[in-house]
């Protein structure tokens, strides 16, 4: 049986939602093995001057744990 740990991150770029997404992954990579997916849960922009200054990204980062129960 295989086990899952999930992580919500919050990220944040002033480029795109796809550098705050890869942000976010990084940030997590860095300290946890196994990364096996990511769901987005929420986009959002923030606007200064009419223009958009950073894109927030809030997701669920799941990491495969060891498997549980296979002793052969």
């Amino acid at each position: 049986m295989s086990v899952a740990r999930n992580f919500e991150v919050s990220s944040t770029s002033n480029v795109s939602f796809e550098d705050a997404i890869n942000k976010g992954i990084q940030g997590v990579s860095d300290n946890v093995n196994n990364i096996r997916g990511a769901w987005i849960k929420e986009q959002k922009v923030d606007i200064s001057n009419g223009k958009i200054s950073a894109y927030n990204v809030m997701m669920i980062v799941t990491a495969a744990v060891d498997d549980v129960g296979n002793t052969g």
